[in-house]
C-alpha cells in the first residue's frame, strides 16, 4: 500500500481476506491522509496569531484508536460529560477492574474489602472514562447507553451471580479539574454507589452496604455513610502534599495525612457540593486495602509531575498514617487497552526508573534543551523524593544512580553548571535530604562527600555572580 501511495484501490488486489482488504482501504482514506493532515499545526498556530480561525475538532488520544481526533492542529473541544464512560472505556474499566482483583487475589487469596483509586479529569478526556468505568465495575454496575447520542440513560446492578465475586467498596479521591468538568460524572458515580448500598445482600457480598450499616451505626447519618468521592474544597486544586515536601516541614506520615485530609477532605455528590467531610474521608480512608492510580498513555509517567506522589502518595501515606500498615499500591496500565497490566508502585517505579530516568538517550535529550532540559532533571529528582516521602519507592541503589548520573557524571554536571547552576544545587540538596531523612539508608560516605565538594563549588560561583 506504501508503495502504491496508498490508493485505496490497490487494497482489493493485495489480499484474499475481506477483513483485510477493509482495514488497508480504511488506513488509506481516513488513517494515512489524517496523519499526513498533523504538518499543519504550525500554520494553525500562525493562522491563530495572525487573527485567523482555527477549525475545530475533537479531544482524546490517538494511541487509544480515536482516528477522528486527527489531524491535530485544530482547537479542539472536550467530550461529552454525559457520555462517559464511553463503550470502548467500559470495556477497558472493566479489563483494569478484574486486573486489579486478580494481581491482589494472588498476593493475599483474597477479595479487597475497599480499593482507593485516585481520578483526574486530564484522563477521563484522553480516554473517556477509563477510570469511571472501572469504579463502576468494582461496585458492580453498569452503564447503558441511548443508541442515538451514545450518552449514558441509566445504570443497571449487575446480579452477584453475573458479578462472580464481592462488590467492592470504593473511595474516589478526584482531582480539582474533574470536579469542575465533570459534574454530571460525580453524581453518576455517587448515585451507583448508593444503589449498591441499598442493595439487600449478605455484608460478605456486597462491601458497600457493610461498610455503610458500620457507618450507620457510629452516626446514624444515611448521606454521610454512602459518601465515598472525596476532593479539593470548591474553588481549590490540588493534594497540598507538594507544599509540605517543598517546604520540607513535615516529620511523619501523620504530619502528611493531616495535609492531605485538610485539602481532600470535602464530600461531592448529589446535594453534597463540597461539603466539609474530613472525619467521613478518613473512615473510609481506613478501610482502603488497594490504593490504585491508573496511567494511560506512553507520552508521560508517574516521574513526570507532582501530582502522582501528592495524589498516589499522598492516598498510601494517609492510609499508613490511619491504619498503621501499608496497603498495597498499585499502577494500573490501560496504555494498550488489549493488553492490560497492574504493577505495584515499586514495578512501576522500578520501570520508569531504568526506562527513562537515568536513559542515557533521555539525559542526553534533556541536554539538548539547556535551562529547561536542566530542569527538567531537577524536577524528576524532586517528584521521586516525594514519592519516597509519600509512598517509599525510591532504593537506595536509586539514590546512588541519581547522584553518579545526574551530579558526579563529568558531561552532564559540565551541561548544568553551564546551563542551570540552580538545578544542580537542587539536586544535590534533595539527595542530601533524603540521606538526612534516612530514606537514602545507607549513602557511600565518599559519594556524599564527592556531592557536597560540588555543592559549595556551585554556591560560591552563583555568589560570585
Amino acid at each position: 500500500m506504501d508503495a502504491a501511495g496508498w490508493d485505496p484501490a490497490v487494497a482489493e488486489t493485495l489480499h484474499d481476506d475481506p477483513a483485510v482488504r477493509q482495514v488497508l482501504v480504511f488506513a488509506a482514506e481516513q488513517v494515512v491522509p489524517r496523519l499526513n493532515g498533523t504538518t499543519d499545526e504550525l500554520s494553525a498556530v500562525l493562522h491563530a496569531l495572525d487573527g485567523g480561525f482555527v477549525p475545530a475538532g475533537p479531544s482524546g488520544s490517538p494511541l487509544r484508536g480515536l482516528v477522528n481526533v486527527l489531524p491535530t492542529g485544530r482547537n479542539f473541544y472536550t467530550v461529552d460529560p454525559r457520555a462517559v464512560p464511553s463503550r470502548l472505556a467500559w470495556q477497558t474499566g472493566q479489563a483494569m477492574a478484574d486486573s486489579l482483583l486478580q494481581r491482589y487475589l494472588d498476593e493475599t487469596g483474597d477479595y479487597p474489602t475497599s480499593v482507593g483509586l485516585s481520578v483526574w479529569g486530564t484522563s477521563a478526556m484522553r480516554t473517556s472514562g477509563d477510570d469511571v468505568a472501572e469504579v463502576l465495575a468494582l461496585l458492580g454496575v453498569r452503564p447503558e447507553w441511548d443508541e442515538a447520542s451514545r450518552r449514558i440513560t441509566h445504570l443497571d446492578v449487575i446480579s452477584l451471580e453475573e458479578l462472580g465475586r464481592p462488590r467492592i467498596d470504593v473511595t474516589v479521591r478526584i482531582s480539582g479539574f474533574f470536579r469542575d468538568a465533570f459534574p454530571h460524572v460525580v453524581s453518576m458515580l455517587d448515585d451507583a454507589v448508593r444503589m449498591v448500598a441499598d442493595l439487600d445482600e449478605p455484608d460478605t457480598d456486597n462491601f458497600v452496604r457493610a461498610h455503610t450499616l458500620e457507618d450507620l451505626a457510629d452516626h446514624g447519618d444515611q448521606r454521610r455513610a454512602t459518601s465515598r468521592i472525596f476532593g479539593s474544597k470548591p474553588g481549590s486544586y490540588g493534594a497540598g502534599i507538594l507544599q509540605v515536601i517543598e517546604a520540607g516541614n513535615w516529620r511523619s506520615d501523620q504530619d502528611l495525612a493531616d495535609v492531605y485530609a485538610a485539602w481532600g477532605g470535602f464530600a461531592y455528590g448529589r446535594d453534597l457540593d463540597g461539603a466539609p467531610a474530613a472525619d467521613d474521608m478518613r473512615a473510609n480512608y481506613r478501610r482502603i486495602k488497594v490504593a490504585a492510580k491508573n496511567v494511560d498513555s506512553a507520552e508521560h509517567d508517574i516521574a513526570d509531575s507532582d501530582d502522582y506522589f501528592q495524589y498516589h502518595g499522598g492516598m498510601v501515606a494517609t492510609v499508613r498514617a490511619l491504619t498503621g500498615s501499608e496497603p498495597k499500591a498499585y499502577v494500573g496500565d490501560s496504555t494498550s487497552p488489549d493488553a492490560i497490566k497492574t504493577r505495584t508502585l515499586q514495578e512501576e517505579t522500578n520501570r520508569v526508573f531504568r526506562a527513562r530516568v537515568v536513559n542515557p538517550r533521555w539525559i542526553s535529550a534533556m541536554q539538548r534543551h539547556g535551562y529547561k532540559g536542566a530542569f527538567e532533571l531537577a524536577a524528576t529528582v524532586d517528584y521521586l523524593f516525594g514519592f519516597d516521602a509519600t509512598a517509599g519507592v525510591v532504593q537506595d541503589w536509586m539514590y546512588e544512580k541519581l547522584a553518579r548520573e545526574y551530579v558526579l557524571d563529568e558531561t552532564n554536571q559540565e551541561f548544568m553548571r553551564s546551563s542551570n547552576p540552580w538545578a544542580l544545587r537542587g539536586i544535590v540538596e534533595r539527595l542530601h535530604e533524603a540521606a538526612e531523612r534516612g530514606l537514602w539508608e545507607s549513602p557511600d560516605p565518599e559519594l556524599v562527600a564527592a556531592m557536597q565538594e560540588i555543592y559549595l563549588d556551585i554556591e560560591g560561583d552563583l555568589e560570585e555572580e
